[in-house]
């Protein structure tokens, strides 16, 4: 992993206790758990964007086409 060995691993570990102690280390792993889950979830509906059907319509774009009214001019309460 990232070509580093065992003990690079173990005194990077250390030194990062020691930086952020021991009450902290929970929080920083659940905070780059969750960020390394939204950057997959984004990079997966990235690429499904990317190998969707371009003739294929969204489901969720609406089938009538807008009203060209213009919007109402209301007093600001």
């Amino acid at each position: 992993m990232f070509g580093l060995g065992p003990g690079e691993m173990m005194i990077l570990f250390i030194l990062v206790l020691l930086i952020f102690g021991p009450s902290q280390l929970p929080k920083l792993a659940r905070g780059i758990g969750n960020a390394m889950r939204e950057f997959r979830k984004a990079q997966r509906e990235f690429t499904d964007e990317l190998h969707r059907d371009p003739t294929e319509a969204k489901p969720d774009t609406p089938h009538a086409p807008p009203d060209n009214k213009p919007p109402e001019n209301k007093p600001i309460q």
